[in-house]
């Protein structure tokens, strides 16, 4: 494996804070849990994990064919993933007082209807691919990843918000009361947003 320990170190950093900021899935999870509990809002976890393996896998493939048919390439998706960051952080904070709205599809009782959901809820977000292809670069050089370094890679992809969306889940009640409330909503799309900036200023020196 040529992967380092600090590189998937700081991935992993990366797809936690990323999971930090609030969106449809978080909604989904909370309403799973307060509709069925632990046992209503995993399989959706599990779903949204399945979702998570795919994405990054046919990012690494496909970034992976055209650093090795274009040299220099890898330069330009290293920025363009601080790009993607910066982005991300800027919207965030721009809409941190936006208040996001369930989705009812996405509530449905039962194990394969929450498993289900989970993966609609990714497969059906065209912005994850795209985001996997201008963020994978910035942390590896993936002309040169192993067959050991993708299966990292995808694993960390999977299991990084997966682990969280189960804890959400665990604590949801006192979330619930948080995310109510339009100030503590607010300073926790600042932090996100700001914590998103820091890592697309972090990039290009790591």
């Amino acid at each position: 494996m040529t992967l380092s320990p600090g590189d998937l170190l700081v991935y992993a950093g990366a797809l936690f804070i990323l999971f930090l900021t609030p969106g449809p899935v978080w909604l989904a999870v909370m309403a799973r849990a307060v509709s069925g509990g632990f046992t209503a809002a995993w399989p959706l976890a599990f779903g949204v994990a399945v979702g998570d393996v795919v994405w990054p896998f046919l990012a690494i493939l496909g970034v992976s064919w055209v650093v090795a048919e274009y040299e220099g390439v890898l330069s330009v998706l290293r920025w363009l993933a601080c790009g993607v960051f910066l982005y991300m952080g800027w919207t965030t904070i721009r809409r941190a007082d936006a208040v996001i709205a369930a989705d009812r599809r996405l509530t449905r009782p039962g194990f394969w209807a929450g498993f289900l959901a989970g993966i609609a809820a990714i497969l059906g977000n065209p912005k994850a691919i795209l985001f996997y292809m201008g963020v994978l670069p910035g942390f590896f050089d993936l002309g040169a990843v192993t067959g050991p370094d993708i299966v990292v890679i995808v694993v960390l992809s999977a299991v990084v918000p997966f682990v969280g969306n189960l804890g959400f889940a665990l604590v949801v009640d006192r979330m619930r009361r948080v995310l109510a409330a339009p100030a503590a909503l607010r300073r926790l799309n600042l932090g996100a947003g700001f914590l998103l900036i820091c890592v697309g200023l972090i990039l290009p020196f790591i």
